[in-house]
């Protein structure tokens, strides 16, 4: 399937709010995420994802309509090599290789954008898809937390996946 990723626009408001606007995506992401997903979120998402210079969160288009998001949280500090990506789809276009796609162009925007030596992601223990779909992108795991998240009264796992400079041409 053909998409493309872009900057976010108020345009996209309605859009992201009729998408965001699941159970399934949002149980999978941080309270920051939240369901129900109203214009509220929205907005302020979209205010955002559009601050910084360059821009660094994106949506993922679909026939003109933002279906998701990706983006590249370089850090600072002491861990200012890294970058966290985070990503998420519409549920009808899962298993149709979009996030897959996304992520090598993510990782590929990273690495060309920022001097980091490290872009990492932090699934769910229960969140197998997106496991899977870091290690189809060459991520490897690097640790497991077992029962240090809270989400929904329910203790999970966090996994570490993250994916260096020097291996991401491989």
């Amino acid at each position: 399937m053909k998409y493309k990723i872009r900057p976010w626009t108020l345009d996209d408001l309605d859009s992201l709010v009729n998408y965001a606007n699941n159970w399934k995506i949002a149980k999978n992401m941080t309270d920051k995420f939240p369901y129900p997903y109203n214009k509220v979120n929205g907005k302020a998402f979209i205010e955002f994802a559009t601050k910084d210079n360059p821009i660094h969160i994106f949506a993922i288009d679909i026939d003109g309509k933002a279906v998701g998001g990706i983006g590249i949280h370089p850090q600072d500090d002491i861990y200012r090599k890294n970058a966290e990506l985070g990503y998420w789809l519409a549920e009808q276009f899962w298993g149709q290789g979009i996030i897959s796609d996304a992520i090598k162009k993510m990782v590929e925007f990273a690495f060309s954008t920022y001097d980091i030596d490290r872009v990492f992601a932090r699934p769910y223990g229960t969140n197998i898809a997106s496991q899977k779909v870091l290690e189809k992108n060459n991520f490897i795991l690097e640790g497991r937390f077992d029962s240090i998240l809270i989400k929904n009264g329910e203790l999970l796992d966090e996994l570490v996946y993250a994916i260096r400079r020097e291996n991401w041409k491989k």
